[in-house]
């Protein structure tokens, strides 16, 4: 397994498991999918990049990782809401991975809202980077 897909999974179960994520986004809309129009109103795990943060060991990796928040609104104020909740569950920089992979750290770095050109949808662009470890084998 991947350190990113490891680290998807991580913070999928985090936001699965975090209630007041899960009040403003069903466990079943927070997933990983290619399709539009997502649901409403669902958290896309997204793209991922993966770059190499020890040169002597090679085995931490840094992460950048994009999660897309939807929502059929006029406005903005739902989007940044479920940001807002995803980032105070992400806040505390640890989670849980499977096992061979650890995190050292984690936190959303950014956030962008931006209005769907269908002129209906909200979208929330959060951008969370981690440090990972794989374990040595």
């Amino acid at each position: 397994m991947s350190a990113s897909l490891a680290l998807q999974k991580a913070i999928r179960t985090r936001l699965v498991g975090t209630p007041a994520v899960v009040a403003l986004v069903p466990a079943s809309s927070i997933l990983d999918r290619n399709a539009r129009p997502a649901p409403d109103p669902s958290i896309i795990l997204g793209e991922d990049q993966e770059l190499d943060a020890d040169r002597i060991a090679r085995d931490v990796v840094r992460i950048y990782s994009t999660l897309h928040v939807w929502k059929k609104e006029q406005g903005l104020v739902g989007v940044k809401a479920i940001a807002g909740a995803v980032r105070s569950a992400l806040q505390n920089g640890r989670l849980e991975m499977d096992a061979g992979f650890h995190c050292g750290d984690c936190v959303v770095t950014s956030t962008r809202f931006l209005r769907d050109p269908d002129g209906e949808t909200a979208h929330g662009v959060l951008t969370v980077e981690a440090l990972v470890r794989e374990a040595q084998s």
